[in-house]
């Protein structure tokens, strides 16, 4: 955990009044003289530092120079009723993080200055662990996964909330344990709650805690789920099924950074990321009145998208061996291999359940395979894949003339007649096409563009 409590060094105790009072309570505030500040800044550490003016026997440069040669990585705020625009912008030129106003304005500089030193402190530890960790979690080379880790090596020193969207099995959770293991959080609490999966009336006492009494049952005080990640991270899995309710408790949350156990009337202040996920479309929801708009907007600060296996199928080939091996070891038997010929069978599926799909095909596969080390297409009973799209499809019955055929340009014909087929039927949407095709938008509008340039 990074230093918070604030260092205020004046020659004389200073009268912050009522605006520093919450923070006071939160952080905790040393005053002491320069001389003996001095001192305590050679073998501690603060979260901010304040310097009062005029102090006896100082000038402001003077002073801030000695801090700053003590403290370079900590934020210093200057208060002074008497600094003209020129001392304030000479001071500034010097390293001042900012001049310190008066009334609230004041607690808000001093958090600002806090998560400013704690946001440098997890930049420069994240560089330091690196991300080799992290990135053993995400596994495969197409262009959507190495976007996925672009973003989580952008944001996981951050304390910015994510909201990770996806298909059920493409690996959320994964993700959202990347992002704690991308930053400073990594030694601290990882905690994650499934907000589906318990009832409604405990759902609120699981996350916030209760005190003795609080309600019928409560025999004891209990910790809830933000208190136990304290410091660390939250992960909220399938957040679009939170009670509407409790949606609104998790805004405040969110918003003022602190919330009450259920019967307790003490205000508990909270350092833990959140990362949502969710494999509905919350905008649907918010439509339908079961999702708050507000909440949405605070939960989706880093949008994280994961994609679906049949969009990366490229990445097949290395997720099959990974899990063969990864279940071998579970079971305790000597280790198997994929045949080439099945990994071009697994990548030839659309795989509809993702990667949760494929690992329990791959788990059925070396079950049945006996004491052979090596797994065939022969141990992987796929379903048709038509079954998992709109209907079953005859192929066209195509006959070889005998003086030959141009094989590419017959195929070019099939593959317009398709397209075209499914333009047709949804008015010319691509994007309607696209689905109905299982295809990505882009790759029919770039089939289109070829096909039309090939038959030219």
């Amino acid at each position: 955990m990074e230093a918070q409590k604030l260092l205020w060094i004046a020659t004389e105790p200073p009268r912050f009044g009522e605006e520093c009072s919450t923070l006071s309570i939160t952080y905790g505030i040393e005053w002491l003289p320069p001389e003996t500040a001095l001192e305590v800044l050679r073998r501690q550490d603060f979260g901010a530092i304040i310097l009062s003016f005029p102090a006896i026997g100082w000038a402001p440069c003077e002073l801030l120079e000695a801090v700053q040669r003590l403290a370079p990585s900590i934020p210093v705020l200057i208060r002074d009723p008497h600094a003209s625009v020129f001392d304030a912008v000479r001071l500034a030129r010097l390293g001042v993080y900012q001049f310190l106003a008066s009334g609230d304005e004041a607690a808000a500089q001093i958090e600002e200055a806090i998560e400013e030193r704690r946001t440098h402190d997890l930049a420069r530890l994240a560089e330091q662990v690196g991300h080799e960790e992290w990135e053993r979690l995400l596994i495969g080379d197409s262009r959507e996964m190495r976007q996925v880790g672009h973003i989580i090596r952008l944001v996981g020193g951050r304390r910015s909330t994510v909201l990770i969207t996806g298909e059920t099995g493409t690996g959320k959770e994964l993700a959202a344990r990347a992002l704690h293991l991308a930053g400073a959080r990594r030694r601290a609490p990882w905690v994650a709650v499934n907000c589906s999966a318990l009832p409604e009336h405990l759902l609120e006492a699981e996350l916030f805690g209760h005190v003795r009494g609080a309600f019928t049952g409560a025999i004891q005080n209990r910790v809830g789920r933000f208190e136990e990640a304290q410091g660390g991270t939250l992960f909220l899995d399938e957040i679009g099924d939170l009670p509407l309710d409790l949606q609104a408790k998790l805004l405040r949350v969110l918003q003022e950074r602190e919330f009450q156990r259920l019967g307790s009337s003490e205000t508990i202040r909270l350092d833990v990321r959140v990362v949502a996920a969710t494999n509905c479309d919350l905008g649907e929801r918010i439509e339908q009145g079961k999702f708050r708009e507000d909440l949405y907007y605070r939960l989706n600060v880093v949008p994280l998208h994961m994609p679906p296996l049949r969009e990366r199928r490229e990445d097949i080939a290395v997720i099959a061996p990974f899990l063969v091996e990864k279940i071998c070891k579970l079971e305790g038997i000597a280790p198997k291999v994929l045949s080439s010929e099945a990994v071009e069978r697994l990548s030839g599926y659309s795989w509809p359940g993702n990667v949760r799909q494929l690992e329990n095909y791959i788990a059925m596969a070396v079950a049945l395979s006996g004491d052979r080390n090596t797994l065939a297409p022969a141990d992987f009973a796929l379903p048709a894949p038509a079954r998992y799209r709109m209907g079953t499809v005859d192929p066209p019955v195509i006959s070889v003339p005998d003086q030959g055929m141009d094989y590419e340009r017959t195929l070019a014909l099939i593959e317009r007649s398709i397209l075209e087929q499914a333009l047709r039927k949804t008015g010319g949407n691509k994007k309607a096409a696209a689905e109905m095709l299982c295809l990505k938008r882009t790759t029919l509008a770039a089939k289109v563009r070829s096909l039309e340039s090939a038959m030219t």
